[in-house]
C-alpha cells in the first residue's frame, strides 16, 4: 500500500464499506486514497438478469433441465488445483458427475480461470477434460462468457474463488469442493463464506448431493450483502472518480456499462456413447439416457445410443440407435436420405439412424420401417437426438407408424414432450 510511507496510488477503489473498515484498521495511512464505488461486474450481471432464458437457451439447456456449474480459481488449492499433493478433484470428478446425472436431466459447464488456461494452455486443458467434453460438458469463454453462464445457472460447485461468492451473491445454491483459507483474511466476508457454505463430498453419490443442494437452499445473507454497496450505481462513482483524477468536467450524459452480449449457441454435443433406459406404454414412452448402464433394477428395456463421431469406432457395431447432426443440405454427407441408408446398410445391428437437423428436428429411418421425420409438438423441449431412442423404444415394443404419422409423447426430465412422427420427404 505504501512505497516510503506515503500512498502511492492516487485512488483505491473499494466496492463496500467493510473494506474501508478492514484498510483503516491495518494501513490507516491509506484511507485518504479509498474510494467506495461499488462493483461493476456485478452490476453488469444484475442488469442482464432479465435474459437468464436466454442464456440457457445459448448454452442448450432444456426445459426441465438443470444447468450446474462447476468453477475453479487458479492456485494451487483450487479446485483444478493439485490439492496439495493430491489428485486433482474437478478432472477426476466430471466422468462421474456426466455418469451419475442423467443427460436429459442435467446439463454441465466449467469455467476456470484464465490464469489456469494460460498456465496449461488450452490444447493441454481441453486434453484433460476430453471425456467430460464428449459427455457433454461445455468449456465457457473464462473472460467474456462466465457471468452469462452463472445467471444461467441452477447450482454452482466451486472453491474459495471470487466465482463461487459472485453466484452466492445471485442467491445461487453453492457447494465447495475446495474450501482452503490459508490465502484468505480471515475477517474478509468471503472467509466467512467459505466457512458457511455447504460442502461437496467429490468422493461421495454425487446426484444426490446435487438434488439435495437444490432442494434445501436458503441463501447466505453475507454475499448479497458485502459484494457491493452501490448496486447499479458503479458505472456513475466510478466516472466522477475518474474525472476528479483528471481534473475535468464530468460529461453531461449518464455513466452507463456495456451489457452483457449474448453468447453463440453451444449446445451439449455427446460422442461418448448413452445407454438409454426406456418404458414403454401405449404411445406414452419413458427416456432416461446416461452415459453409463444403470444396474439398480429399475426395469426397462435397455439400448445403446452412439454417435457416429465417437472416440471408439467399436461402439458403432453394438449400437442400437446411431446419430449425428448436420445440415440437411451437407454434399458431405449426402442428406439425411443418403446417410441414414448408409448407416443402416453397414452396422446390420443397429436398428435406428438418427440424422438431427435442428435444435427440435430430426430424420429417422428405422429398419423394416421406413424414413420418418421426427419434430417437436406443442410444449416439447428436448434433445432431438432422445426422439430417435424413443421412437427405437416404441417401434422395438411393436408400435408401427401409420401412412398418416403418429404422435408419441416422451416423458423426460420431469417432463411430457409429444413428438410428431410424420413420413419424411424423399428425393
Amino acid at each position: 500500500m505504501l512505497a516510503d510511507g506515503e500512498t502511492f496510488v492516487d485512488a483505491l477503489v473499494l466496492s463496500h464499506p467493510e473494506q474501508l473498515e478492514r484498510l483503516r484498521r491495518v494501513c490507516p495511512e491509506a484511507e485518504g486514497a479509498a474510494v467506495l464505488a461499488g462493483d461493476p461486474c456485478f452490476d453488469r450481471m444484475l442488469a442482464a438478469r432479465p435474459h437468464r432464458e436466454r442464456f440457457r437457451r445459448a448454452l442448450g439447456v432444456r426445459r426441465g433441465q438443470r444447468l450446474v456449474v462447476l468453477n475453479s480459481t487458479w492456485n494451487p488449492e483450487g479446485f483444478f488445483g493439485n490439492g496439495r499433493g493430491q489428485e486433482d478433484i474437478l478432472p477426476s470428478l466430471l466422468p462421474r458427475l456426466s455418469a451419475e446425472l442423467p443427460a436429459d436431466e442435467y446439463r454441465l459447464a466449467a469455467i476456470l480461470h484464465p490464469n489456469i488456461w494460460h498456465g496449461h494452455g488450452p490444447g493441454q486443458i481441453r486434453a484433460w477434460l476430453n471425456q467430460a467434453r464428449r459427455s457433454g460438458l461445455v468449456l465457457i469463454d473464462p473472460t467474456h462468457s462466465w457471468r452469462q453462464a452463472l445467471l444461467a445457472a441452477d447450482v454452482v460447485l466451486g472453491d474459495f474463488g471470487a466465482v463461487s461468492y459472485y453466484a452466492a451473491a445471485l442467491g445461487l445454491p453453492v457447494m465447495l469442493a475446495s474450501a482452503a483459507q490459508d490465502r484468505l483474511d480471515p475477517e474478509a466476508p468471503l472467509a466467512s463464506f467459505v466457512r458457511d457454505a455447504p460442502r461437496l463430498d467429490p468422493y461421495g453419490p454425487l446426484r444426490q448431493q446435487v438434488e439435495r443442494a437444490l432442494a434445501e437452499h436458503s441463501p447466505l445473507p453475507g454475499p448479497a450483502e458485502f459484494t457491493t454497496s452501490a448496486p447499479g450505481a458503479s458505472a456513475a462513482l466510478l466516472r466522477r472518480c475518474f474525472y476528479t483524477l483528471m481534473d475535468l468536467p464530468e460529461p453531461e450524459a449518464p455513466a452507463l456499462l456495456e451489457p452483457l452480449p449474448l453468447p453463440a449457441y453451444d449446445p451439449p454435443r455427446r460422442t461418448m456413447p448413452l445407454h438409454v433406459r426406456t418404458w414403454v406404454q401405449g404411445t406414452d414412452v419413458s427416456i432416461e439416457r446416461s452415459t453409463v448402464r444403470s444396474y439398480d433394477g429399475g426395469g426397462g428395456a435397455i439400448q445403446l445410443a452412439v454417435h457416429e463421431d465417437t472416440l471408439d469406432p467399436g461402439d458403432l457395431t453394438a449400437a442400437d440407435v446411431i446419430t449425428r447432426e448436420g445440415q440437411a443440405d451437407d454434399p458431405r454427407l449426402g442428406g439425411p436420405e443418403v446417410w441414414t441408408a448408409e448407416v443402416l446398410h453397414r452396422y446390420p445391428h443397429c436398428a435406428v439412424a438418427a440424422y438431427v437437423t435442428g435444435p427440435n428436428t430430426c430424420t429417422v429411418r428405422a429398419r423394416g420401417h421406413g424414413l420418418f421425420l421426427l419434430s417437436a409438438g406443442t410444449g416439447a423441449d428436448a434433445d432431438p437426438a432422445a426422439y430417435a431412442s424413443c421412437l427405437a423404444a416404441w417401434l422395438g415394443s411393436g408400435g408401427s407408424v401409420p401412412p398418416e404419422g403418429t404422435l408419441l409423447l416422451m416423458h423426460s426430465a420431469g417432463g411430457v414432450h409429444p413428438i410428431v412422427v410424420g413420413p419424411a420427404a424423399t428425393r
